[in-house]
């Protein structure tokens, strides 16, 4: 189990762009990827993250996720959404560009879950 956990993060500390950037903040290697940004009051946004610091962050392309499964039955919450997408039943909004200001958490997307989230199609009101 313990590899598991440290495989992710052995792959972040070794990426060629967090290793440039990790002169900067915490946020510097996730800015220009796709990431799902967890809140208490937005809630829980994908988009590709343009800015971030300890006060907030700007997502382009920014979906709220309202309703979310993951792709995958054997994962779980927003974290197994990063890593293989949306399920069928899930709903998102339309893309609009996001400043969140208030506490946060980053989550980084797989390639699999981006390219299953930004095909997602917009949920309609009813």
């Amino acid at each position: 189990m313990k590899e598991i956990i440290k495989q992710p993060v052995k792959e972040i500390l070794t990426d060629d762009n967090f290793q440039q950037q990790k002169s900067g903040n915490l946020f510097s290697s996730a800015i220009g990827k796709y990431v799902i940004v967890r809140t208490r009051n937005e809630g829980i946004n994908f988009g590709l993250l343009m800015y971030a610091n300890e006060n907030g962050c700007v997502l382009n392309e920014a979906r709220r996720i309202y309703y979310h499964r993951p792709n995958d039955n054997a994962l779980s919450w927003y974290e197994g959404v990063a890593q293989s997408g949306l399920s069928e039943s899930s709903k998102i909004s339309n893309e609009v560009t996001k400043i969140i200001v208030e506490d946060y958490s980053i989550t980084i997307c797989s390639k699999e879950a981006v390219n299953n989230i930004r095909e997602k199609k917009t949920n309609e009101q009813s």
